[in-house]
């Protein structure tokens, strides 16, 4: 029965069901409105990187909303919000990192870096630079700006999204970025990149990455790194940008930024940017009314401090290796797995047919749907699914995680190996 409620990406013939309409989290569990508690394998949508109903966080919360409520960033300042962009540039490294601009989604943050791009070019003089470079089958979010820059085919034309000043290239791809950074890179404003490609769990090459910072050099556009999914401790550091050889200019963190408690989203500028804007005196045009707020805040500091207290990025390097060691045995033991992609504890597990070509992208959801009546949450990937443990998983979950995967895929394969010998049979 379909409710009144409209969830986002979902057939609308699921629409209602009660398998799919979550009460309550704890732990690394979800439990349904049908009775049913699942392991999650997503860290809920990539955001509760310590798991779910962390005290500490919740805690934070309670006291920010009954001793400040509301306070904004917009016109104003309030003290939670500077304490936690005191705290984010410490993290992040203080010797590069200056300002933190305050947002309320990934989506919404990829729209402020692509106007403070241009921004930061307007003021040195070269306000032609508009252009911003993205990479094919990215993921920067649904708003207008971030659904401009995402370059996976997800029906932009139907909705009107103006992609005139947006280039995208291929991914570990050196040629094609050098070839468009000769022929257009003086009107580059900025080129964004996910250090781990959201969809299909790529890793950019090291290759790739000294591509991109040479050509910073060269051809002067700033470089953004959006961690929205790899940051706090999903790839073996607290932002995965901190492994590259030079940090980028900007850096966009959200999901792990609050363990998901809250809708937040930070833009971390670099000292040069920055100075850039505190010598000219501009204002740069952007706002939100929920950004920054005391609770935002509070959710911030103490997530910073839970991640510290747990040692949760050395805990996501030794979660990793296991990760490593188990899916390759996955890989090669399991005829229908086909190989695995992805860094650190952000990973995808790539799926074949009986004939060893890759699943078909129409049944994928089939599979997801498997493994969650198996007892786990997944999320799509390309020909397969990914997996996100929480970096506080202990090594029975892990084991439990992959069985159910297991356990689903077979359950497919089975679905799908009886449907094909009945159409045969007709």
């Amino acid at each position: 029965m379909m409710t009144e409620l409209w969830p986002s990406l979902l057939d609308t013939a699921l629409h209602g069901d009660d398998e799919l309409c979550a009460v309550s989290a704890r732990g690394v569990r979800v439990r349904f409105l049908d009775g049913r508690e699942l392991l999650c394998g997503t860290s809920g949508l990539w955001n509760a990187n310590l798991g779910y109903g962390n005290e500490a966080i919740a805690d934070a919360c309670a006291r920010a909303l009954r001793e400040a409520s509301y306070l904004s960033v917009f016109r104003y300042e309030n003290l939670p919000a500077r304490q936690a962009a005191r705290a984010l540039v410490e993290a992040a490294g203080a010797d590069h990192w200056g300002r933190v601009l305050f947002s309320t989604s990934g989506g919404a943050a990829n729209d402020v870096v692509m106007k403070l791009a241009r921004h930061h070019h307007a003021l040195r003089g070269e306000g032609s630079r508009k252009l911003v470079v993205g990479l094919r089958d990215s993921y920067h979010g649904l708003t207008f700006g971030g659904f401009a820059l995402t370059g996976e085919n997800l029906g932009q034309p139907v909705y009107g999204v103006d992609q005139r000043l947006v280039r995208h290239v291929t991914p570990n791809e050196p040629d094609e970025i050098r070839a468009l950074a000769e022929r257009q890179g003086r009107q580059i404003a900025a080129v964004v990149v996910e250090p781990v490609l959201g969809t299909g769990a790529v890793p950019l090459t090291p290759e790739y990455v000294r591509t991109l910072l040479e050509l910073r050099e060269r051809y002067g556009f700033l470089l953004v790194a959006d961690e929205v999914a790899t940051g706090f401790g999903r790839v073996g550091s607290l932002f995965a940008s901190q492994q590259w050889p030079a940090p980028p200019d900007l850096l966009i963190t959200s999901k792990g930024l609050t363990n998901g408690t809250c809708a937040a989203a930070a833009v971390l500028v670099s000292r040069a940017v920055a100075d850039a804007f505190h010598a000219s005196g501009d204002v740069f045009v952007h706002g939100e009314t929920q950004a920054g707020t005391p609770v935002t805040c509070a959710a911030v500091l103490a997530t910073l401090a839970e991640m510290r207290r747990l040692d949760a990025v050395a805990a996501a390097r030794r979660l990793s290796a296991r990760l490593d060691a188990a899916l390759g045995e996955l890989v090669a033991t399991h005829p229908r797995v086909s190989g695995t992609t992805g860094a650190g504890c952000f990973r995808s597990i790539r799926l074949c047919l009986a004939d060893g070509s890759p699943l078909p992208q129409d049944q994928v959801t089939d599979v997801v749907a498997a493994i969650r009546r198996a007892g786990a949450i997944v999320h799509p990937s390309v020909s397969g699914v990914q997996i996100l443990p929480a970096l506080t998983y202990t090594d029975a979950e892990l084991d439990e995680l992959l069985d159910r995967v297991r356990a689903g895929v077979d359950a497919h394969a089975g679905t799908a190996s009886t449907t094909a010998a009945g159409t045969e049979a007709v």
